[in-house]
Order: structure tokens, then C-alpha cells, then sequence
């Protein structure tokens, strides 16, 4: 910053304004009175006041504007976490929770509150924070994980390009899984490969967990399931499974086996597992086939089997955070490093874990370069893909 006499160094030699034929100048960096006499006397008080104000001024400026510049852009700010899905859910309360801990590791410590925006499956949200909210850094978007095979299938009501996203993180790794009545005719996957009316399952919409299995099951083993969508979320279709409106419905593992009514369903024998997305079966769930188990034994197409791996990558990114595209670079990094630090956070790993949560945390670095890959497949592959989601 320039030290004040710099700035009157500037003047030198020039006749100050105002006082033209009344010999003011400034010289050498002092400042000489006009002639001598009560006259010259006022006119040089008038002179020396008017420095002192415009000194004053510049210096005031300097002040602001320095303290401006050390002040949080999130200092007194609020970040609104919009999620994809409804309230209850699994991804409302993963993002309920990160909301609780992620505003301290932000300078400035905003408050964060948590909005839902149900509707196509997270679509509806994510068309929103692509291209309708500012790029600030202070909307977030928590989608489905599934919600990239919107754009891969091409989907007109998929507005969004998601490679334009920045990745802030994503709080866990979870495989998908369908489960059935107990009391409803299909005992196994095999029944559904071979009955002649499709079994009706609950869905969000395409990209939801129970939609997508459909579809890998479909495309992999031939199993036919017929997907009612609409439903909000997964609160919903658990009522409508209950009621007998669909006897079938997907979810990720890790939310059927950390909320109710899932849990009950569990203890009373109310449901069956039918498979599982994982390449390996889950703990909790031995009893079901993993779609790599399935491919094996109904010796699935090469080409089918890039299908249903391209399908299931998004497995890698459960509870996903994103930010609008544009937004300015050195706050895509502080939301990073925030998320980052929250996920190692003792109270939140602790709260987690009594809801029965497993944070398996990755980068948002690498979720940028993970969506790259997942979205880069063979025309084949697309075209298939294409096919399958055809609502």
C-alpha cells in the first residue's frame, strides 16, 4: 500500500484547484501558504482544512477496503443443502447430519439448513441447482447417486450435464439392493426370471435404486419387473408396499438396515431379499444372489455385462455433494476441505455410527474424475443404456 506522502509526492509542482492566482502550491512534499495578510491567512486555514479532509478520506478508504479484503465470504451467510429426494429418507438424513457439523470447518462459520426437492428420481433438483441457482457456493446439491444415468440414457428432462458439477464430496460407498413381500408368489429371483406377469415395484423414478436394479436385472438375467414410479421417495413406496400397492422395492443396503420401517420388516420376516449389487454379498444380506453371481451363472453377453457395470458405478459415490458449475474456485476448494475435515469429525463419526452408518468418505477431487469415467462409454453401451430407460 502507498504511504500517504506518496500519494501527495503525486502533486508536485501542480497548482492546487480552487485556489488559482493565489499562489498555493505544493512543493517538495510540504505545503506552502498563499501570501501574507488576513485574507491569505483564511485562505490558507480553508487550504489546510480541505488537505486534512481529503488525507482523512484516502486514508479511511484504505481501511475499508483492507478490512473488506480479510473478511469470510461465508461470514454470516446461510448454505442451503438441496437434496433430491423427500424428507426421511436416507439422503435427507446423511445430509441433515453433515449439515450439524460441516459449517465450522467453513471461515466464516455459515449456518447450513437442508432443503428437499423430491421429484424424476433427484431430476428435478438437480435441473435446479445446474441451472437455476446462483454459482456462489452457497446452494449444495445432494442428488441420488444414480441420478448421471439420466443424462446417459439421454433423457429430454434431464437438464443438467453433470461433468460441468464440481464435486465436494461423497460420505459413503453403498451397493443397491430389491426385496419382495414375503407372502408374494416369487420366492427367488429365478421365479421372476420365469413368471409370466412381472412382479410391480415401487420407484422414484429412473436412476432410483429399485429402478436401476430392475433395469440391470432385465438387461443381465432377463428378469422382468414392472416399476410404478412417481413416489417421492422411499418413505412413500414402504407405505405402499405395506398397503399391497407394489409387493417389491429397492433401496441401498446401508438405508434399509439404518431406519425404520426396514428394520421391523427385518425382525418380523416381512420381506425377502432377491439380489444385491455388490461384487461381493453383503454381511446382512447372505442370503441374496450379487448381480456379478447372476452374470456368472445365466452367462451374460460381454456387451450386457459393460452395461451393468456401467450401471452400477455409481455405487461409488453414495450421499454425494455437489456445486453449481461457475461457481469461483477458491470456494469449490473451501467446501472441499470443509467436507473433508467434517467426515473426520469424532461427533459426527460417533452419531453416525449410532444410526448405524459406516462413513466411507472419498474426495471430491476424485468423484470429478470418477463421473468422467462413468460417463464415458462405448456407443454400444449408451445406446443400450438408452433402451432400458425408456419410462
Amino acid at each position: 500500500m502507498k504511504s500517504r506522502s506518496g500519494i501527495f509526492k503525486r502533486f508536485k509542482g501542480f497548482r492546487v484547484q480552487g485556489f488559482k492566482n493565489r499562489g498555493s502550491r505544493i512543493e517538495n512534499g510540504a505545503c506552502l501558504p498563499p501570501r501574507s495578510g488576513r485574507q491569505g491567512w483564511r485562505r490558507n486555514a480553508i487550504f489546510y482544512l480541505r488537505s486534512s479532509i481529503l488525507a482523512l478520506l484516502i486514508s479511511l478508504s484504505f481501511d475499508l477496503s483492507s478490512a473488506s479484503a480479510q473478511e469470510p465470504f461465508y461470514k454470516g451467510k446461510t448454505i442451503r443443502i438441496v437434496v433430491g429426494l423427500s424428507a426421511g429418507g436416507g439422503y435427507d438424513r446423511a445430509a441433515r447430519l453433515i449439515s450439524r457439523y460441516m459449517g465450522k470447518y467453513i471461515p466464516g462459520n455459515p449456518d447450513m439448513i437442508v432443503q428437499n426437492m423430491p421429484g424424476a428420481g433427484a431430476v428435478i433438483a438437480t435441473n435446479y441447482v445446474f441451472g437455476v441457482a446462483k454459482p456462489d457456493g452457497l446452494t449444495l446439491l445432494m442428488p441420488h447417486n444414480n441420478v448421471y444415468l439420466n443424462q446417459l440414457a439421454g433423457h429430454p428432462e434431464a437438464k443438467f450435464d453433470l461433468l460441468k458439477f464440481q464435486w465436494i464430496g461423497a460420505a459413503e460407498k453403498d451397493d443397491m439392493m430389491v426385496f419382495m413381500r414375503s407372502d408374494a408368489p416369487y420366492k427367488s429371483i429365478g421365479d421372476v426370471v420365469r413368471a409370466k406377469e412381472p412382479p410391480k415395484c415401487g420407484s422414484t423414478g429412473a436412476g432410483s435404486s429399485d429402478y436401476v436394479m430392475s433395469r440391470i436385472l432385465e438387461e443381465t438375467i432377463g428378469a422382468k419387473i414392472n416399476n410404478v414410479v412417481g413416489y417421492p421417495g422411499s418413505s412413500e413406496i414402504a407405505l405402499a408396499v405395506e398397503r399391497g400397492e407394489v409387493i417389491c422395492m429397492g433401496l441401498t443396503v446401508s438405508t434399509f438396515f439404518t431406519r425404520q420401517p426396514f428394520l421391523s420388516w427385518q425382525k418380523k420376516g416381512f420381506v425377502r431379499f432377491l439380489a444385491q449389487s455388490g461384487r461381493n454379498r453383503d454381511p446382512r444380506v447372505t442370503d441374496a444372489p450379487t448381480v456379478y453371481e447372476l452374470m456368472k451363472e445365466y452367462k451374460t453377453a460381454p456387451t450386457s455385462r459393460r452395461v451393468a457395470e456401467a450401471m452400477l458405478a455409481g455405487g461409488e459415490w453414495a450421499r454425494s455433494m455437489l456445486v453449481s458449475p461457475g461457481t469461483p474456485p477458491d470456494r469449490v476448494k473451501i467446501l472441499r476441505d470443509a467436507h473433508d475435515k467434517t467426515m473426520k469429525d469424532p461427533e459426527l463419526i460417533a452419531e453416525a455410527k449410532k444410526g448405524r452408518v459406516d462413513i466411507k468418505s472419498t474426495r471430491g477431487e476424485e468423484l470429478q474424475g470418477m463421473a468422467k469415467e462413468a460417463m464415458d462409454q462405448p456407443p454400444e453401451v449408451i445406446e443400450q443404456i438408452k433402451k432400458l430407460f425408456v419410462q
